[in-house]
C-alpha cells in the first residue's frame, strides 16, 4: 500500500512538470515559432506606444531574450520560489507561485485568482454532492427495478439532462426562478464566512443547474454499471449464502460499480474546479472560469497562463486522489 502511494505520488509530481513544460511551451515557444518576436511580447507589459528603451528594458528584466530553457528554468523558480522584477529605481516581488503581472491591470496574477477561487469551490463541491447523491441513487434504483415505470421515467428525464446544455437550462431557470417566480432574485455570492444561510440560498439555483447535467450523466452510467454487475457469479453467491438485499447491493454490487464513477468524477471535479466557465458566466459568479473568460477577452496572458496552470493542477491532484481512493474501493489495485 505504502509503495503504492509513493509510485502515485511520484507520478503526480512528474505529471505536473509535464504539464508546466506543455504550458510553458504553448504561452511562450509557439509564438516563436509562429513568427512572433520577442519586442512584440515584451511591447505587451508596456502599454501604448512604448519607448524602445522601455521595450528593451522589459525584454531585459524579464528575460524575454535569453534562451528558452532559461526562461523556463526562471518560470518553474518563479512558481516555486517567487521572483523579483525591477523596472526603474523600484523592485516589484513576485510571491509564490508566480504568474506574473496582468497585462491590463498591472497587479499580480496569483492574489488576483485566489480571491476568486472560494467561489468556484463553493459552486463546485455544492454541485457535487447534489449530483452524486441524486445520481448514483437513480441509476441504483433504475438497476434493480429494470424496465419498470421509475426506469424508464428516470432514464428518460437522463436523456434530457445529458443532452441540454448547462447555458440553456441556467438561462431558463433564471427565467422561471429568478424573474417569472422570484425566489431566487438578485442572486450574488455571499461568502461563508459572512452568512453560511445565505451562502447556500444564493447558490441552490447554480447548484441545480449544474447538478442536472451532471446527475444524469451519473444515473446512466450507474444503472449500466450496476445492471453488469448484479448479473455476476459473485453476487448470486453472496444471495446464496443468506446476506440481506441490502447488503448484496450496497456491499457487493454498488461498490463493483462505483469504479467507473470514481475516475469519471475525478476529471469532472477537477475541470470544475479549474473552472465552471459557462456557469460562472450565466450566474454572473466572478470565480476561476468568469476571469479565465475576462482574461481571454483582454487577451491578457499572465492571466490565462495562471488560469491554465491552476486548471491543470486541480485536475492533477483530483486524478491522484481517484488513484488511492482506488486503493480503498479494491484492494486488488494496491498490488497493481
Amino acid at each position: 500500500m505504502v509503495a503504492y502511494i509513493i509510485r502515485r505520488l511520484l507520478a503526480a509530481v512528474v505529471l505536473l512538470l509535464v504539464v508546466s513544460a506543455v504550458t510553458f511551451a504553448i504561452f511562450f515557444l509557439v509564438p516563436r515559432i509562429a513568427g512572433e518576436s520577442t519586442t512584440q511580447l515584451a511591447m505587451q507589459y508596456v502599454g501604448r506606444n512604448p519607448s524602445p528603451d522601455a521595450v528593451a528594458a522589459v525584454k531585459k528584466n524579464l528575460g524575454f531574450d535569453l534562451p528558452i530553457y532559461t526562461q523556463y528554468w526562471h518560470f518553474i523558480k518563479g512558481l516555486v520560489a517567487g521572483a523579483t522584477y525591477k523596472f526603474g529605481p523600484d523592485a516589484s516581488v513576485c510571491h509564490v507561485p508566480c504568474f506574473g503581472y496582468s497585462f491590463k491591470d498591472h497587479v499580480e496574477v496569483w492574489p488576483d485568482i485566489t480571491s476568486r477561487v472560494p467561489v468556484t469551490i463553493s459552486l463546485a463541491i455544492g454541485a457535487a454532492v447534489i449530483w452524486l447523491i441524486t445520481g448514483v441513487a437513480t441509476g441504483v434504483l433504475s438497476a434493480l427495478k429494470p424496465g419498470s415505470v421509475f426506469d424508464r421515467l428516470a432514464m428518460g428525464v437522463a436523456l434530457a439532462g445529458v443532452s441540454l446544455p448547462i447555458f440553456f437550462t441556467g438561462l431558463i431557470s433564471l427565467a422561471l426562478f429568478s424573474y417569472r417566480w422570484p425566489i431566487w432574485p438578485n442572486l450574488q455570492y455571499i461568502p461563508f464566512t459572512q452568512n453560511p444561510a445565505q451562502w447556500a440560498w444564493n447558490l441552490v439555483l447554480p447548484w441545480l443547474s449544474l447538478a442536472f447535467l451532471y446527475s444524469a450523466l451519473y444515473a446512466r452510467l450507474t444503472r449500466a454499471g450496476m445492471l453488469e454487475t448484479m448479473s455476476e457469479d459473485y453476487i448470486r453467491t453472496a444471495r446464496a449464502k443468506g446476506l440481506t438485499e441490502r447488503a448484496v447491493v450496497a456491499k457487493h454490487g454498488l461498490r463493483a460499480a462505483l469504479t467507473p464513477i470514481v475516475t469519471i468524477f475525478g476529471m469532472d471535479f477537477g475541470l470544475l474546479l479549474g473552472g465552471a466557465l459557462i456557469t460562472e458566466q450565466v450566474f454572473s459568479l466572478h470565480g476561476v472560469g468568469n476571469y479565465a473568460v475576462q482574461a481571454i477577452q483582454d487577451n491578457d496572458l499572465p492571466k490565462v497562463l495562471g488560469v491554465t496552470m491552476i486548471a491543470a493542477f486541480f485536475i492533477v491532484i483530483c486524478n491522484l486522489l481517484v488513484d488511492l481512493l482506488y486503493a480503498a474501493i479494491d484492494p486488488r489495485v494496491r498490488y497493481s
